[in-house]
């Protein structure tokens, strides 16, 4: 299972490399992803409801997530509408990051009183101007997921490798 792990490592690794060098056409693929886990969290919840005799509203939105899956899996055309919605979402994101990162500023002020809420407010603004700008050039956005996929994937390759060979020297030591 050890040498599994760092396997799997090394591929996360690699495949994040790939995902740094083209990241448009990672981010393209990104609804493929967003899809197929509304499939799997969909399927998943169907059966933990049949399972508990529970079908409520929750029960009615995994039928929905499953609905939304097979259907952006079906039209490959609805993946771009898909990524065309993440680029819209993450702007906005970071609109409300920004916001809510200036309330916070304001109330770091009067609950401190040190000047720490300057550097809060800075990151607030430039994640509510990261997020105006994003609207106005979305590509930048995409080429920025794509990226950002591309390090999460490397960093958690590096993880599993350290657990994988952390699993072998303790394996080894009994």
């Amino acid at each position: 299972m050890t040498v599994l792990f760092i396997i799997l490592g090394v591929l996360m690794i690699i495949s994040g490399f790939t995902f740094m060098v083209t990241p448009l056409i990672t981010f393209l693929n990104v609804g493929y992803f967003i899809a197929v886990m509304a499939l799997v969290y969909g399927i998943a919840g169907i059966i933990r409801a049949i399972a508990r005799k529970n079908f409520g509203l929750l029960f009615a939105f995994d039928i929905l997530s499953v609905v939304f899956g097979i259907v952006v899996l079906c039209f490959p055309q609805l993946v771009l509408v898909v990524d065309g919605v993440n680029l819209i979402m993450s702007a906005i994101w970071f609109i409300l990051m920004g916001i809510v990162s200036m309330i916070a500023a304001v109330r770091i002020t009067k609950l401190t009183g040190s000047k720490i809420w300057i550097l809060q407010l800075i990151i607030g603004i430039l994640s509510v101007l990261i997020g105006i700008y994003s609207f106005f050039q979305p590509l930048v956005l995409a080429l920025s997921i794509g990226i950002m996929i591309g390090i999460y994937f490397i960093e958690t390759g590096i993880s599993m490798i350290i657990v994988g060979a952390a699993a072998e020297y303790f394996n080894t030591k009994r």
